[in-house]
């Protein structure tokens, strides 16, 4: 049922409160005994699968928790964050190095190679670093040289996507949300240790794929690309709502890429980087805001029609950060707006007022699809980091 009470979204009281009870769904049983974190919740809170362990799921909680140590100095969250880390180095991390995707029952039971989850290992050891546990370097040197020796493309300026466990074979997909993610990752690395080859690589990908690939694309972002980085509009033509690598434009990459070149932005200022991230943000509101039920779609064609009408919680809150972000950088009444309806929104639809968290999609109406809360993979890392985001603008 939508929420009886609108509060005022951009109040930093809201945000903070909104933080702690996101947290508070989690706290009571998120931590594993066995290792790590569990996943897989239920809306009211129950976990329906205490054996599976993902790794960007890994890698977020540990994300959640430095960050929520770094900022608030809560014992418990920097003891999570140390166990989190462990982890990912003694459980998903196997002897050549990779991290392994998924583990069952401490069983490695995908044994595909991701730079996109290799990207969020990156990021985890980045926050810890800036949360004062120093031992993190190492993971993030190690990570960022493991992904430099098997999946950096030198000749493109980009990351391939996926290799085999043996590290032998290189698929020929090559997807941007690996690469996004590593450009998220690159900035925290930089945030952490004012390295600038990290910030220098993150520019580089952003340059590549919002500026150079896109131009193939109308300025849009394209999900999917052969080996020779040329878009491929046929891959999972028949999927557009597959997960990780659905068909059409995302209008929640748009949105995070919006809000990407905006913190490159603040790092070294650059016009270029204001005037595409007003240009991606602005298109993707055009085709992806609905006009009929509310909220951003997940999937839009490029005949500008829906092609996946599900709402999701990741694009609706790396939406309302980029427009945050956009209206503080421009002061536009128009971004300022976009924030409060994305918020409304999510605020009568995506969010758990009895159980707490957001729900991790709904149906394009604002009903629901299924009773999985956080499945594999949420950890409601997108949802506080963009409160987060917001409350750092200010």
């Amino acid at each position: 049922m939508p929420a009886t009470r609108n509060p005022i979204f951009e109040n930093q009281a809201f945000l903070e409160q909104h933080i702690q009870s996101t947290l508070a769904f989690y706290e009571p049983r998120v931590y594993s005994p066995e290792g790590g974190f569990y996943s897989c919740f239920l809306d009211n809170g129950d976990c329906y699968d205490l054996h599976s362990r993902q790794l960007v799921g890994s890698a977020r909680y540990v994300v959640n928790y430095a960050t929520a140590y770094r900022l608030y100095g809560v014992p418990q969250h920097l003891e999570w964050a140390h166990w989190g880390l462990d982890f990912l180095n003694n459980a998903h991390k196997q002897r050549n190095g990779h991290y392994a995707w998924l583990l069952e029952k401490g069983t490695v039971t995908d044994t595909r190679v991701m730079a996109y989850g290799h990207a969020f290992v990156l990021l985890a050891a980045s926050s810890c670093l800036r949360a004062g546990i120093t031992t993190a370097s190492t993971t993030l040197n190690n990570t960022f040289d493991f992904l430099e020796e098997y999946f950096w493309d030198a000749s493109a300026g980009a990351y391939n996507d996926e290799r085999d466990a043996s590290l032998e074979t290189l698929s020929s997909y090559r997807g941007q949300n690996a690469n996004m993610h590593m450009c998220e990752a690159l900035l925290a690395a930089w945030q952490a240790t004012a390295d600038p080859r990290f910030l220098d690589r993150a520019e580089q990908l952003a340059n590549f794929f919002t500026f150079d690939l896109a131009a193939q694309s109308d300025g849009q972002v394209w999900e999917h690309y052969d080996s020779n980085w040329q878009v491929d509009m046929q891959f999972n033509i028949d999927f557009p709502n597959d997960r990780y690598k659905p068909w059409g434009f995302q209008p929640g990459h748009q949105t995070e890429w919006s809000k990407l070149l905006l913190m490159l932005n603040n790092e070294r200022p650059n016009p270029k980087w204001l005037q595409k991230a007003q240009a991606l943000f602005d298109k993707a509101m055009q085709t992806g805001w609905d006009e009929e039920f509310g909220g951003i779609v997940y999937g839009v064609a490029p005949d500008g029609s829906f092609c996946a009408g599900e709402k999701y919680f990741w694009v609706q809150a790396e939406s309302f950060a980029a427009a945050w972000r956009l209206y503080k950088a421009t002061d536009d009444q128009k971004y300022l707006q976009d924030y409060q309806r994305i918020w409304q929104w999510s605020w009568d639809h995506m969010i758990d007022h009895t159980h707490g968290a957001w729900y991790r999609v709904r149906q394009q109406d604002g009903s629901a699809i299924d009773n999985k809360k956080s499945p594999l993979g949420k950890t409601d890392y997108h949802t506080m980091g963009a409160c987060w985001d917001v409350l750092e603008i200010g």
